[in-house]
Order: structure tokens, then C-alpha cells, then sequence
């Protein structure tokens, strides 16, 4: 038998060993930190990504984590920053806090935090506010996604200010208003209950007081989701149907290597709504390709939903990705149950690794007051901050 002291000198020298990496297994933390962003009424955290030759006037891509998710974590798995650096938009990454949702889980379903100039639907307004003015990104373009309770949230955000988005990305969502309260979450991503399809419509019409146009919507759901029952991709789509005037069958439909797809145009033959399913799939975020890195609740099917959805936008496709660098601007800038929507507490945090380079934000002294006034009376001019 060993000594006792030769069994602990061999532990220790293997502990060494394991924290001389701590970071060997958590992916690498491409995003810098938003800092002030307006008033702030639902408490969150902002992240964001600027590829280093990004073109001036940008398209900017709001991408919102589900439960127990990080915008870290997030990213590295979607692959959205990768996609980023070969197209040329920006990234902003809103971020849940524990104090608001213990399980980190946007909190989709409370009038809150999803009614217009509300909660946390009105911090992430502020948040894209402060990017376009921050980056000189373009208004017109601003998209937003999510998954499961990041999905929900997307819709509250298309819901609350559809003139702020050209188009949506739900993945394993739910339509909004759906659900008031926790129990009645819980049933509409069960499949039961629910409010009719007028009802629904009806909804997002008092969202706001838009009149069109409105984002275009890309749907994405697993048949053998049991987190969130996949019909809620229909209920999101027949949603949208009404503001966008289309029929009730889909124009088109394919199927083709585990993905059905149905396909909403309007009279133009514009794609305006599009439902993905991905036969057998579970709960999580379609990926593959050479995009992303599969882990929990992000699912290798051999199809990128993040490249997918970005050409469904018109961002990512090849004649955008051929936009050549010389054309860009040369300035730097700088699932407990597996649900990623119940409500229990659930530990560990991905660990931070190296910093992103800094951006064109992170400024100092004088030149940092210069700008903080600049993007503050701009919020204020737009009734986001008081």
C-alpha cells in the first residue's frame, strides 16, 4: 500500500494540474459589457459583440438566452459572433439576473416586464437604443432572437416595438401574451389552453400602436420537444398572420432532410413568416454545419438555425458575406427537469475566460462624459429615459 503522504502529495499535484486550466471546459467569452443604458427598469445585464472591421451603418442582432443560459455560453454555442465576423453586423446579448428570475429565465409571461415602456422589455429597448447611437448602427435593420424563455421574450420584444425590428427569430418560443401568470405558463408550454387565434392576433395589435410594416418572423420548433409542445409554433405564426394579411395555408412547404418548412409570402411573393420544424428534435437550438459547438439545449442536427435565420433576414447570404473588407470601414470597434423555462433554482454559472478586445465604447475622462451625454439626451428625446 502507498504511504498516506504519497496519496496526498498525488492529489495535490493533480489538483494542481486541474487548476492550472480552470477554463479548459467553458467556452471562450467573446463579449464586452454594456455599461449604462438608460434607466434600467427591469434590472438586466447587457453584453455585445462588434466584429473587428464591422462597416459603418451595420445591422445590429439582438440575440436573447433561455434559462439557466449565459450570453457567453450562448454565443459560443449558436455560433452568432462567428457569423458576425463573416457578414458584418453587431451583436447585443441582454442578460437575466437571479434577482429577477432565479433560474435566469426572461420573464416572458408578466405584463411587467413585456408591456411597452415596461420592465425588461423596455431596458433591452434601451439597450438597442444605446448601440445604434453608440456604433452609428442602422435603424433599419435591428433583428432580435431567443431561445425557449429567450424565444417568448423575442416575441414580447416584436410584440411591444414591432418599428424597432425588421425581423424575428423564435426558437422553441411561445406567442406572446400567451400566459399571465406562472401556471398559466406552465400550461401553454404544455399545449393546453391558450387563447384562440383572434385572440391572439387581437394581442399583439394592443401591443402598440404600430401600423406597419412589420418584422418579418422565422419559427423554429423540435417535433419531439417536450419543454415546449411544438403546436405553440403554429399559434405564433397564426399570430403574426393577421398584421401581415396572409391566408391561413401556407404559400409553400417543403420537407427535406428532417426539416419541413412552411413558408407565409405575401402578394410581392416576400416572405414574411416561415415555421421550421426539425423532426425529432428535442428542446433547444437547432445547430450544425461548422457553426456553433453542440452542448445543453443547443443541438446538433446538422442544421445552423443561426445561419439560417440570419438569411431569412437577408443577413448572411452570399451576396452580403461578399461584401469585401476593403469595402468596410476600416475603423476598429473595438435545462432538476430538462426545461429551460421552470422556475427552480439551478447552480453554476459558465467561467469567464479571456476578455473581449475593447470596443470603440470603452472610452475615458472627458471623451467618455462627451459621449454618456450624447447617447443619455438621445434616449431621453425618445422617451426611454427620463
Amino acid at each position: 500500500m502507498r504511504k498516506i503522504s504519497d496519496t496526498i502529495a498525488r492529489l495535490a499535484k493533480l489538483r494542481g494540474l486541474q487548476n492550472a486550466h480552470p477554463t479548459s471546459f467553458a467556452p471562450a467569452d467573446r463579449l464586452s459589457t454594456l455599461g449604462k443604458f438608460g434607466s434600467n427598469p427591469g434590472a438586466l445585464l447587457a453584453r455585445y459583440y462588434l466584429p473587428a472591421d464591422l462597416p459603418n451603418a451595420a445591422p445590429l442582432v439582438v440575440v436573447l438566452h433561455g434559462c439557466t443560459q449565459s450570453p457567453a455560453g450562448y454565443d459560443h454555442h449558436s455560433g452568432w459572433s462567428q457569423l458576425a465576423d463573416e457578414a458584418g453586423f453587431a451583436l447585443l446579448y441582454p442578460e437575466q439576473q437571479r434577482a429577477n428570475n432565479p433560474n435566469l429565465c426572461f420573464n416572458w409571461f408578466l405584463p411587467a416586464d413585456t408591456a411597452r415602456e415596461r420592465g425588461e422589455v423596455s431596458s433591452i429597448r434601451q439597450m438597442i437604443e444605446t448601440m445604434v447611437i453608440a456604433h452609428g448602427l442602422d435603424r433599419k435593420r435591428v433583428f432580435v432572437t431567443g431561445l425557449s424563455a429567450g424565444g417568448a421574450m423575442a416575441a414580447a420584444m416584436l410584440a411591444a416595438y414591432p418599428e424597432v425590428f425588421a425581423g424575428g427569430g423564435i426558437i422553441a418560443g411561445l406567442p406572446f401574451g400567451c400566459a399571465t401568470t406562472v401556471p398559466e405558463a406552465f400550461d401553454r408550454m404544455r399545449g393546453h389552453g391558450g387563447p384562440p387565434e383572434q385572440d391572439l392576433q387581437r394581442l399583439l395589435r394592443k401591443a402598440s400602436k404600430h401600423n406597419g410594416p412589420w418584422p418579418r418572423i422565422s419559427i423554429w420548433q423540435g417535433s419531439a420537444d417536450h419543454t415546449v409542445a411544438s403546436g405553440n409554433a403554429g399559434s405564433i405564426a397564426a399570430q403574426w398572420r393577421g398584421v401581415h394579411k396572409l391566408d391561413t395555408a401556407p404559400t409553400h412547404s417543403t420537407s427535406e432532410r428532417g426539416r419541413s418548412r412552411q413558408v407565409w409570402a405575401d402578394e410581392a411573393g416576400e416572405a414574411k413568416i416561415e415555421i421550421n420544424m426539425i423532426a425529432g428534435m428535442g428542446h433547444g437550438t437547432p445547430i450544425g454545419n461548422g457553426l456553433g459547438t453542440a452542448g445543453p439545449y443547443m443541438l446538433d442536427v446538422g442544421i445552423s438555425s443561426t445561419r439560417e435565420i440570419a438569411r431569412f433576414w437577408g443577413l448572411g447570404d452570399a451576396e452580403y458575406s461578399s461584401v469585401s473588407a476593403r469595402s468596410r470601414s476600416a475603423t476598429p470597434r473595438g435545462e432538476t427537469t430538462p426545461s429551460t423555462f421552470h422556475l427552480r433554482a439551478a447552480s453554476g454559472e459558465p467561467a469567464k475566460a479571456r476578455p473581449a478586445e475593447p470596443a470603440r465604447i470603452e472610452l475615458q475622462g472627458s471623451q467618455a462624459g462627451a459621449v454618456k451625454k450624447v447617447i443619455e439626451g438621445a434616449l431621453r428625446a425618445a422617451g426611454l429615459m427620463r
